[in-house]
């Protein structure tokens, strides 16, 4: 009998990773629908070279190791000539160094994505390369000319792999209330705001939801932060089903929201939708207590967590799903690195439901109109008598 119910619960657990197998192959055109990715981890490039520079007389902090908060304190110990000369020297360091100021920052990315957008248009035109090469190489020239256009402030940009790139929406060093978005599948430097789908892109999440905080709260301060600083599955295949890229992802997103608390930030509501709430899943135990005023799962797979308990977070944790999102017919299974386990909006799993109702499909939770947008915006501000 033993045997037989050993069987039995191989049986069983064979049939739930076949079900998630074909539930997510079927449903995407196969797991061709996904390439395989190579997480972007570790200090950018430069990061050598800014080791390697003694012209302050002291060692600078090591971009792999050196705690957000000693990076603050650093920075705050020089003059604003010196840190203007570092930033200028070593831009994609300064640029990606978390607990450094936000407006060296700011300033250091102009400088990498102007250097970015001048290799791109040589690559654009080298002899070397083919029409393909050229076109691409003019493409991603284009985007960096967008995200220097006047007015936007881009607090990291990573041009490795498909690009990261994390941009601020608002006045961060002024802001009451703030805002983090995670985003899921799909996003980099090319689609970080495309404008079709606009809001199932960080661009323009962020953009709607601090609009709904304007109309709601005129009078306080806001910034929204969209984030793009790990490696996103492509399409749904391999990489979404499982946490590789997940855990790649969570020291990052973790080291960030470090690095905001050490300069100062308002511990921000984190928003994290699809494969992003997996990243956040994996990344909230790791963050500082205190780090996180609320954390929001949005068209979530789940978050390879059983239960808030798991989290190991002072954080508020809210879950929303609308009814005609897909991957509400993902099984909520963990099983042979298959899956990302429970559903986070099942009451059993602790966190508080926010309604989604005139959400449509997996990317419309930020739409204009929407009351998970207004929900949302509601327990940025703070008034979470006004969520439903």
């Amino acid at each position: 009998m033993p045997v037989l119910r050993t069987a039995a619960r191989r049986g069983k657990r064979a049939l739930i990773a076949g079900a998630l197998t074909a539930v997510i192959a079927v449903g995407t055109g196969g797991w061709a629908a996904g390439s395989a990715q190579t997480a972007v981890t570790g200090p950018g490039p430069g990061a050598a070279a800014w080791r390697a520079d003694h012209s302050l007389g002291i060692p600078l902090p090591n971009p792999a190791t050196a705690a957000p908060a000693d990076v603050a304190r650093f920075f705050a110990s020089l003059t604003d000539a010196q840190r203007r000369a570092l930033a200028a020297r070593h831009p994609l360091t300064v640029g990606n160094l978390d607990g450094a100021p936000v407006t060296l920052r700011y300033e250091a990315n102009s400088r990498a994505l102007k250097a970015e957008r001048a290799r791109q248009l040589a690559l654009a035109t080298d002899p070397a390369g083919t029409l393909q090469d050229h076109r691409q190489a003019a493409k991603a020239a284009d985007r960096c000319a967008g995200l220097l256009r006047p007015g936007r402030h881009i607090l990291a940009f990573d041009p490795r792999g498909r690009g990261q790139v994390t941009e601020v929406h608002g006045d961060l060093a002024a802001a009451q209330r703030t805002a983090v978005i995670v985003p899921g599948s799909d996003i980099d430097l090319a689609s970080f705001d495309r404008s079709n789908d606009p809001y199932g892109t960080p661009t323009g999440m962020a953009t709607s939801l601090r609009a709904q905080m304007a109309a709601d709260a005129p009078g306080t301060r806001t910034a929204v932060i969209a984030w793009t600083g790990y490696t996103t599955p492509v399409g749904v295949g391999p990489d979404a089903a499982t946490g590789r890229l997940a855990e790649a992802g969570a020291p990052r997103l973790a080291r960030f929201l470090s690095g905001l608390a050490a300069t100062g930030t308002p511990a921000p509501t984190v928003l994290c939708h699809s494969y992003g709430s997996v990243v956040c899943g994996l990344a909230a135990p790791e963050s500082g207590r205190g780090e996180i005023a609320d954390l929001v799962v949005f068209g979530s797979p789940g978050i390879r967590r059983d239960g808030v308990a798991e989290l190991h977070t002072s954080a508020r944790v809210w879950a929303a799903r609308d009814a005609s999102d897909w991957i509400g017919d993902v099984p909520n299974v963990e099983l042979l690195g298959l899956g990302h386990g429970a559903d986070p909006t099942d009451p059993a799993f602790g966190a508080r439901r926010v309604s989604a109702r005139t959400a449509e499909g997996h990317t419309g939770y930020l739409a204009p109109g929407t009351d998970s947008l207004r929900n949302f915006a509601a327990i940025v501000l703070g008034d979470y008598a006004d969520v439903r």
